[in-house]
This record gives C-alpha cells, sequence and structure tokens, in this order.
C-alpha cells in the first residue's frame, strides 16, 4: 500500500494540469470568473461530456458563442421562442435540438425558485452523510419534475432530456454530475472550489470506462457493472490514500487512459511503460 500511495502522489504532483486542460471540458467554465456563470457553464459543459471530446467541445463552442457574456443571465432572461431560433439545428448524439433547449429551460425554472444550482444541492443534502449523494438525487429529481410543456409542446420526457439528469436514485455512476460536483466543490488544482462548507472528501469518483479499468488493475474494486455501488466502492478505496481529499487522484488517473497512455487490456507494449506497472500487481 505504501508504494502504491507513492506512485499515487507522485503521479499526482507531476500531472501537468494546465496542459491537459484543454483535452477537458473544464476548459468552458474557466473562462468566465463569475461564480454563476461558472455554475450553469460548468453544468451544461458536463451534461454533453460524452463521446469524442472533440465532438462535444464543438457543439459547447456553438453554444456558449451564443449566450454573450453571461450565460447565468442568458438562461434566466431568454425565453424558449427566442432560444430556438438562436441554437436551431443544434444537437448532440442522443441529444436532439429540444432536448438542449428543454436543458436550458429546467435551469431557468430551478435559478427562479433556488437562485442557483448550490442552493438548492445544499436545500437536499445531508451533512452528516458519507457522500453528496441526498444533494445530487435532490438537483436531479427536482430537474426530473419540471413540466416540459412549453419546450415540447407535451410534458414530455425523452430519453435524451433523461441522460441530462441521471441520478443515484435509479443506480447510475453519475459520471458527469460527479464531475461537475468536483469542479464545484473541490478548491485546489484546476477546479473550482465555489460551492463552500461541503468536504471534499464527501465526493464521489466521476466513474468512466478509464477509471474502472485502472481501479481494477489496482484492486480497488472488483465489481464489473459501473454504477453508483462501483463508484463509492473505488472512492472509499481513494481515501486510504488521502482521507481528505480522494478526488485529487481523478483527472490524472482518467486522463490516463483518455490520452491512450493506458489500453485498459493489459498491452504488453503499453503496461510496459505504465507508471503503475510495479504496484498493480
Amino acid at each position: 500500500m505504501k508504494s502504491l500511495r507513492q506512485t499515487l502522489d507522485r503521479f499526482y504532483r507531476d500531472y501537468d494540469f494546465q496542459t491537459r486542460l484543454l483535452h477537458d471540458p473544464i476548459e468552458f467554465p474557466h473562462r468566465y470568473k463569475d461564480s454563476l456563470d461558472i455554475e450553469i457553464v460548468g453544468f451544461i459543459s458536463t451534461c454533453l461530456a460524452y463521446g469524442k471530446v472533440e465532438l462535444f467541445k464543438a457543439v459547447l463552442e456553438q453554444l456558449f458563442s451564443k449566450m454573450g457574456s453571461s450565460p447565468h443571465d442568458f438562461i434566466l432572461s431568454t425565453g424558449v421562442a427566442k432560444q430556438k431560433k438562436l441554437f436551431a439545428g443544434i444537437k448532440y448524439r442522443f441529444n436532439e435540438n429540444e432536448d438542449i433547449l428543454c436543458l436550458f429551460y429546467i435551469l431557468k425554472q430551478i435559478l427562479r425558485q433556488h437562485e442557483s444550482l448550490y442552493r438548492l444541492f445544499r436545500a437536499h443534502d445531508h451533512s452528516g452523510e458519507s457522500t453528496i449523494e441526498s444533494g445530487l438525487v435532490g438537483i436531479m429529481e427536482t430537474a426530473r419534475a419540471v413540466n416540459t410543456s412549453a419546450v415540447y409542446g407535451k410534458n414530455l420526457r425523452p430519453a435524451g432530456l433523461q441522460q441530462f439528469f441521471s441520478s443515484p436514485a435509479q443506480g447510475s455512476a453519475c459520471k458527469r454530475a460527479n464531475l461537475f460536483l468536483r469542479w464545484m466543490i473541490r478548491d485546489r488544482d484546476i477546479d473550482f472550489g465555489i460551492w463552500k462548507e461541503i468536504p471534499k472528501n464527501r465526493l464521489v469518483i466521476p466513474l468512466d470506462t478509464h477509471i474502472a479499468r485502472i481501479s481494477r488493475c489496482l484492486a480497488f474494486t472488483a465489481r464489473k457493472t459501473q454504477d453508483w455501488s462501483m463508484a463509492v466502492e473505488i472512492t472509499e478505496a481513494l481515501k486510504r490514500f488521502d482521507p481528505e481529499d480522494p478526488l485529487k487522484y481523478d483527472f490524472a488517473l482518467c486522463h490516463h487512459g483518455i490520452s491512450g497512455v493506458c489500453k485498459g487490456n493489459r498491452d504488453p507494449e503499453a503496461c510496459r511503460s505504465c507508471v503503475f506497472l510495479s504496484v498493480s500487481g
């Protein structure tokens, strides 16, 4: 365990966060200074952060380029009719144009009622719990409850909309939502730390294929299904190395896979140069 901790700490310490920033959706909220803009841009960015980076970044560029200097104010002040003209034809993979418009509409209703996603999170969060599960469920269930007739003509919830609001209540690993929470709560490296009074060790790792593969390799989990339980189990394993900030390893571990360094299949050539080779068994 000591050698693994040393390897993880060295990997984290030597990682070039600023260079990898341009290959991560967190690039978008870093363009803004106001905390409300950072929050809204961060949430929208993580909602669409799946698939190939260059593809979803192109869509996000289109969206934010039309929102002006304050996406938060844009969401609050711009009606559905105007947005339909402004964002006509913009869609991404499973998310149709109306799904994206409805995402904006739902965020507008949340901001009107709660002022910010942070306030909504805190209204549902149980601070005595070991994870942020209750607060995350609160955000997602509130979003799912919004009447969508203003966008779809009927109160519909198509799959492309529901994908934006995955919840632990359904067992989902909530990769993108946990990524958003990491950005908002952690106050180190490239994360923002604008959601105060929430301990970093209550975060749950944003679980994707890269994290799952490396975590199995390092014996952080033996689970096969990438769900909420696996995400929590991996997070608990990382707490052995840093009880206060276990997700400090997330960015580097994830990009160890995204960058192509880790093939995730015990590729002899790739594994030979892996920094974890001597401690992965």
